[in-house]
């Protein structure tokens, strides 16, 4: 008799919250930071994308290494601060905006 992980047939729902990094179980100060982190990446990609820029040349426009780059097209956020991804964003012509909300 075959044995099967019980997981595998669990088909229940659960409703998730507008951040991916809440449901994945950081805490909420943290999840709000990968969140924005994210978000900011995905903006940067998309408008390097937008110039047709290949990695070389998206590196030598915004100062940073093709290494870097490429992390940025991969969404490996755990390698930028917020800081820098604004500092990428602020190069590429982008005009992020911080809000807060009570």
């Amino acid at each position: 008799m075959k044995k099967t992980d019980a997981r595998w047939n669990d088909n229940r729902i659960t409703k998730g919250s507008s951040n991916i990094f809440l449901d994945l179980g950081f805490d909420e100060d943290e999840a709000a930071i990968l969140k924005m982190r994210a978000e900011v990446m995905i903006r940067i990609e998309k408008r390097i994308a937008a110039k047709g820029w290949t990695q070389a040349v998206a590196a030598k426009e915004l100062g940073i290494s093709q290494p870097r780059v490429s992390k940025i097209k991969r969404g490996e956020w755990k390698d930028f601060s917020l800081d820098m991804l604004l500092t990428i964003a602020l190069r590429l012509g982008l005009h992020p905006k911080l809000k807060l909300a009570a």
